[in-house]
């Protein structure tokens, strides 16, 4: 779930999908691009609800794409952002050269509007250096941490997880945190089960959420540890049941501080913290599909009492259970009419 979790979108009353709108720029990396095509720009029939409106745009005609090698053309102008509820800046090639004054100032010009704003990788300093990053959290790729710190002294920066959700401002790390970062945009958006669909349908694990390590040093060992997969698929069917770290060490046939280290090298995390994401995804998923009694959906996630309920659901997804009953739960008028996204507003 979200780092650091704010909620911003809400049902449109005129109804219209979401508007998502992607600014390219010269020498931008392709697979941001590819990233949020897939996520929001592909249809998806097999969710039943209305998805995104999806736009590239760019200040020029064509555009040479990341060490040349292909050209982009034939995409939108960049007014279109204008347009948008959720604006996606490009990342730099060069972090030390500002984007050209005309993406900025679309920049500025959504922020002013109220739109959400996401940067993936080195996006970072396109937000920053349109100005609308001072005082607020966000990350970058842990290789341009240093030098962002020291160019952008007013961000607040995270150095070290895989994205920061401060609200209507989205930074994600690295290429591949975009796709984590994409995902939790959906599960802010439409709720855990069709983030989960959408991550089943890319082959990507669900599991990381923003607060995971970015970078873990870690030599290759002698003999290779066995993938902490066959535990994490056992943990998940007992998810219910009062487990504990020791438990899931026994499972694994390892002692409990060697599980630890395991965790932090594969995943990035904690046990414990990801058997309470874990806990708290399939609470999500039982209010979604219809469960209204706080008790139950905490003693069927293994969460235990409404009260940790409540605590953990608002930690990590900016809701109470009623909100999220109310926001993502299924509608007297039918799946199709739950978990719409439209305007941001601020």
């Amino acid at each position: 779930m979200a780092h650091g979790s704010s909620h911003t979108t809400t049902t449109t009353t005129t109804g219209r999908p979401h508007r998502v709108a992607v600014i390219v720029d010269e020498g931008s990396n392709p697979f941001e691009l590819g990233v949020a095509t897939e996520l929001f720009g592909l249809r998806r029939p097999e969710l039943d609800r209305p998805w995104y409106e999806f736009t590239l745009c760019s200040a020029a005609p064509a555009l040479s794409m990341h060490a040349g090698l292909f050209t982009l053309s034939g995409v939108a102008e960049l007014d279109a952002a204008d347009k948008a509820d959720t604006v996606i800046v490009p990342n730099r090639p060069d972090p030390g050269t500002d984007p050209a004054p005309p993406v900025l100032d679309a920049i500025r010009r959504s922020a002013a509007r109220g739109a959400r704003l996401v940067s993936f990788c080195t996006g970072a300093f396109t937000l920053a250096a349109a100005g609308v990053l001072d005082g607020r959290r966000a990350t970058t790729h842990w290789r341009w941490a240093e030098s962002f710190a020291a160019r952008y002294p007013k961000v607040r920066l995270e150095p070290d997880v895989l994205f920061v959700d401060d609200g209507d401002v989205l930074t994600a790390a690295g290429s591949a945190a975009a796709l984590d970062l994409g995902l939790h945009l959906i599960r802010r958006d439409h709720g855990a089960e069709v983030a989960n669909a959408v991550s089943r349908r890319l082959v990507f694990a669900a599991h990381r959420d923003g607060g995971q390590r970015q970078f873990v040093e870690r030599p290759v060992p002698a003999v290779p540890d066995a993938s902490l997969a066959p535990v994490l698929a056992w943990a998940q069917q007992q998810l219910d049941q009062p487990l504990t770290v020791a438990d899931l060490a026994r499972r694994a046939a390892v002692s409990p501080a060697t599980l630890h280290r395991r965790f932090r090298a594969e995943l990035g995390t904690t046990p414990l913290a990801w058997l309470t994401a874990e806990r708290v995804t399939l609470a999500c998923r039982l209010i979604e599909r219809g469960e209204l009694r706080p008790g139950t959906v905490a003693r069927l996630s293994g969460l235990g009492t409404a009260s940790n309920l409540r605590t953990q659901l608002r930690r990590r997804t900016g809701l109470t259970p009623a909100s999220y009953l109310r926001r993502f739960g299924p509608s007297p008028d039918g799946p199709e009419s739950s978990g719409k996204v439209g305007k941001v507003t601020g």
